[in-house]
């Protein structure tokens, strides 16, 4: 599946920006700038289910890593390659694949074999009656652009999604090397990575860095905070 990209700058250096289950590009809305202007041409795609993409109502977790391998040029040349949430996992299962010069891993979601995330989740209802003011007290450091952004990119989400860890609800999905150097930043604290799992992470060839005061969405929630983490990767 070829998905729907959006893209920032006209640098030498590619970068490849992932978003998390219900965003789409427009959560790297200031990101994807801000790398622009370190010298970075920079891809950012709707996922498969998400914002301009084909929602296809099927979505196992290696369809989401076929679409990028599908979706970038080809010989495309990644000089770093960033994933949020869901988008991380998705990237440790197309990293071998793209390899790009780098990789970042922002609050992946790395779950370990259990319940899934939306277990008991009236997603729907997620989708239907969430409010400005309801986003707005759940992150309170977010401008009024990530509040618009969030509700937009709410409206065009395939909850179907939320079922991408069919048949592996058994799996542990903690990768089991760093196939690229690769750099994974945690929330403080991560409610999908714990120290136990981090530990893990550090001693299968990962750097981990937590950025002090954020949540999940930690490049909204603290876009300085953000890039002055990725100092020595960007």
């Amino acid at each position: 599946m070829k998905l729907h990209t959006h893209e920032w700058g006209g640098g030498d250096r590619l970068a490849l920006l992932v978003h998390g289950i219900m965003a789409d590009h427009r959560t790297f809305v200031k990101v994807g700038p801000a790398l622009a202007e370190r010298g970075y041409r920079v891809l950012a795609v709707d996922l498969r289910g998400h914002g301009r993409s084909p929602a296809p109502g099927d979505y196992p977790l290696d369809a989401f890593a076929d679409d990028l391998v599908d979706t970038l040029p080809a010989g495309a040349g990644l000089d770093l390659a960033l994933g949020h949430s869901l988008g991380g996992l998705v990237l440790s299962r197309a990293v071998e694949r793209l390899r790009p010069a780098r990789a970042v891993y922002e609050d992946p979601a790395f779950l370990a074999a259990g319940p899934g995330l939306f277990d008991g989740v009236d997603v729907e209802k997620v989708k239907r009656e969430t409010t400005r003011a309801e986003v707005a007290a759940a992150r309170p450091r977010w401008d009024d652009e990530d509040l618009d952004v969030e509700l937009a990119t709410l409206a065009l989400w395939d909850t179907a999604t939320v079922r991408f860890r069919d048949g592996l609800e058994d799996t542990d999905l903690l990768p089991g090397r760093a196939v690229v150097p690769s750099l994974t930043l945690l929330a403080d604290p991560s409610d999908l990575v714990g120290p136990e799992r981090a530990a893990l992470l550090a001693g299968r060839g990962f750097e981990v860095r937590t950025v002090p005061g954020t949540g999940h969405v930690m490049h909204r929630d603290d876009l300085k905070g953000f890039l002055t983490a990725l100092d020595g990767w960007i």
